[in-house]
């Protein structure tokens, strides 16, 4: 997830509602995702949306608190919000679909594609593999800017980087460890994937994604912002927590690179497309596969995710009720998403909240944990 700042990231029901496939208002599922989501509020967050669809369509979506913590308008059930790290699936899709028609390989070297772009303090792109970077075994350091308080959100929310200067900081680091030798999330790596689609293919990632996914499936509400600061309407307002009495709106704010970071999309769409993911409609079944072989994650999302596991660009996490389901959570700006899907893409659900606890290690756990709840109740009808 994008560290832009210090986290790692009215109640209105809705069920039923594709065509032929109806269920009672208050069934249990719908009944259930309205608890979850009000146990998110109640731990402070100002607002959550979230939305779940069955193997047969049916969608249940719940939301609960307020869009706009000045107004108390209430959260829109289908309102916009910053993808922020789930865009890495988007990447690594992409990246996946390349290989596929020969354009590159997985095992291709960072330098066959970006010479003399990783290099310096011990780095070396052409010790790093494109498969290495999907899976964040790169060893790459990742030293993103970012603000912990309100007064340096106030002063750097309209800063723009280029890839090329948030590349140069990475390199200003020796590695966290040798190539393929650990794991440790890491932003940078999918900027160099970004970087790398624009020289495989000669268009820029953002145009790659719209033209291969967000266009074929018809994903109306996902759109690239470029360096816009706002939202389009209606959106949920983005709060971040620093501690009490500084809950300050951080809703307007350019992304860190608006090449690869800046995409705003909705809970419908979130699900669309990590259903059609699963389900094979975006990879043959062998780049699937590829994705979905796995290693164990370590550092902060070793407690973060029990349990998780990371493929190329897709993480994997235990259910309750036995096996796994697959997602990439996002958090940037305010908000935080978490999203999953059973391994046939035959059930899925997305979480979005409004609001960032960053004030705590223990606040940005207890987010995440009842997030994951919702996730986890959701998969295990």
């Amino acid at each position: 997830m994008v560290k832009r700042c210090a986290a790692v990231l009215g109640v209105l029901l809705i069920a039923g509602a594709t065509a032929g496939c109806t269920e009672p208002a208050e069934s249990s599922l719908a009944q259930r995702l309205h608890q979850d989501a009000d146990a998110i509020h109640a731990l402070g967050i100002s607002g959550v949306q979230a939305r779940v669809i069955e193997p047969d369509g049916t969608q249940s979506v719940a939301t609960s608190g307020t869009a706009d913590l000045a107004t108390g308008d209430p959260v829109p059930s289908d309102g916009y919000f910053r993808m922020a790290s789930t865009a890495k699936t988007f990447v690594a899709t992409v990246v996946l679909q390349l290989a596929g028609e020969g354009t590159l390989t997985l095992d291709d070297t960072v330098e066959r594609w970006l010479p003399d772009m990783v290099r310096g303090n011990g780095n070396d792109g052409a010790r790093i593999t494109l498969r290495q970077l999907l899976q964040h075994t790169s060893g790459i350091h990742d030293d993103l800017p970012g603000y912990t308080t309100p007064e340096e959100y106030t002063q750097q929310r309209y800063d723009i980087y280029t890839p090329a200067q948030l590349i140069a900081r990475a390199m200003a680091h020796t590695p966290d460890f040798a190539p393929g030798s650990g794991w440790q999330y890491s932003n940078t790596g999918y900027i160099l994937l970004a970087e790398i689609i624009q020289r495989a293919t000669g268009r820029p990632a953002h145009t790659e994604i719209e033209t291969r996914i967000v266009t074929p499936l018809g994903l109306r509400g996902t759109r690239w912002l470029g360096d816009s600061p706002t939202l389009p309407q209606p959106h949920a307002r983005a709060y971040q927590f620093f501690g009490p009495g500084s809950e300050v709106d951080v809703t307007d704010q350019v992304a860190l690179e608006p090449e690869n970071l800046s995409w705003v999309t909705t809970t419908a769409d979130e699900n669309t497309f990590f259903r059609a993911l699963l389900g094979g409609r975006l990879l043959p079944a062998d780049r699937l596969a590829e994705m979905k072989r796995t290693v164990p994650v370590s550092g902060d999302l070793e407690t973060m995710w029990p349990g998780g596991r990371y493929g190329l660009g897709l993480a994997e996490r235990p259910l309750s009720c036995g096996g796994a389901y697959w997602s990439h959570e996002g958090g940037d700006g305010g908000y935080i998403t978490l999203n999953g899907v059973t391994g046939d893409g035959a059930r899925s659900v997305v979480v979005s909240m409004s609001e960032a606890l960053g004030d705590s290690p223990e606040h940005i756990l207890a987010q995440e944990s009842a997030a994951a709840t919702l996730i986890d109740h959701a998969l295990c009808p």
